[in-house]
């Protein structure tokens, strides 16, 4: 069996930067002890954007090497002054948010002629941006909720989103439209906090979502992995609020105990069966290959909403994706070999195209 050499890519330059080096870490261990199988090359990107080869997966440390990601037909990777040039089988980017899970890196690597981990371009773009995601999941018949787009660019009319909150009925959210993590993320409860939460989501985004809310919510999780038409779903979980209102970045990273997971749901059958089959709709839809997150909105009344989507979402051992399928049965180890695999297959059929794209 031949040994992949397969470059894991994480920190970046995102507010999930930290969280991002958590997965990485989870990955970087499970693929080094299979050395039968593996050399990992573990790439920290700092929070400037420079990028480090490391000896072992962690924030950045003196003894990291710099390095650059090159286009040439005989290295991915070399020393800034294109010395000791190197390649690798495969990329496995554990990137999370902006200028990770957006299709930046994605398209880095496509110009790098580089297998890869994870959606594309498209699917990674069009799933980072919230509305878009929203509307590809409307057209295939998932509920979802109304919202409003608001931009840094132009002013907006306050009164006119005051009447048009209080129509809808608060609580209604206020949220940053591409970015994870619950990052500048408010709930509003009246027209007094409104324009506050407006202000807030525009330090973060140049353009905002005004969501209408589903108080007191359950959030629902179903992963997915897979390619093509051989896609499968997890069994559905729970993130349980402990300390907060609603899951905001503090809750989920910064305050211990502030959530807990609870794998699988206690939902009722048709309503997970329900789910499976609406994630699965969105990520095909979307052009999903690989994995990822698909987060549902479930109200009292039984009815539920999709929320978004996270095409890199948290990988450590426990974050939400692995936990989901090993209540489904499934090894995590497996999952990542498999994606490893599924990288490789889909760098096999472009370049089997007559013309490559």
């Amino acid at each position: 069996m031949q040994v992949l050499k397969v470059a894991v890519l994480y920190g970046g330059k995102s507010t999930e930067h930290e969280v991002s080096v958590h997965s990485a870490q989870t990955v970087c261990r499970l693929l080094s002890a299979q050395p039968e199988k593996y050399i990992v090359y573990p790439i920290f990107i700092s929070r400037c954007g420079q990028w480090f080869l490391q000896k072992s997966c962690s924030e950045q440390t003196p003894q990291d090497t710099p390095i650059t990601p090159v286009i040439r037909p005989d290295a991915h990777f070399a020393a800034l002054d294109g010395s000791n040039p190197w390649k690798v089988d495969a990329v496995f980017p554990v990137l999370h948010g902006s200028n990770g899970e957006d299709g930046v890196v994605q398209g880095l690597l496509e110009s790098m002629d580089v297998p890869y981990v994870g959606c594309g371009v498209l699917a990674s773009a069009m799933g980072m941006d919230k509305e878009i995601a929203k509307l590809v999941a409307a057209h295939y018949g998932v509920p979802t909720l109304p919202y409003r787009i608001l931009t840094r660019a132009q002013d907006y009319n306050k009164a006119e989103l005051e009447a048009w909150a209080a129509q809808q009925g608060y609580p209604v959210f206020v949220k940053p439209l591409c970015l994870g993590s619950s990052v500048g993320v408010s709930k509003v409860t009246d027209g007094a906090q409104l324009h506050k939460a407006v202000a807030f989501a525009l330090e973060f985004d140049t353009r905002i979502m005004v969501e209408k809310g589903v108080d007191r919510a359950r959030e629902i999780f179903c992963a997915l992995y897979g390619r093509g038409s051989a896609v499968e779903s997890s069994a559905c979980g729970e993130l349980k609020m402990l300390t907060h209102e609603f899951f905001d970045y503090e809750a989920k990273y910064l305050v211990q105990g502030g959530c807990e997971t609870r794998v699988p749901a206690e939902i009722p059958q048709d309503t997970q069966a329900a789910m499976k089959k609406d994630a699965q709709t969105v990520f095909t839809a979307l052009r999903g290959s690989g994995l990822a997150r698909v987060d549902f909105l479930l109200g009292k009344d039984g009815k539920y909403y999709f929320s978004e989507i996270n095409t890199l979402p948290g990988m450590s051992e426990t974050s939400l994706f692995p936990q989901l399928f090993e209540a489904s049965g499934r090894v995590y180890t497996d999952i990542l070999d498999g994606l490893i695999s599924q990288a490789l297959e889909t760098r096999q059929e472009k370049d089997s195209l007559a013309l490559k794209r």
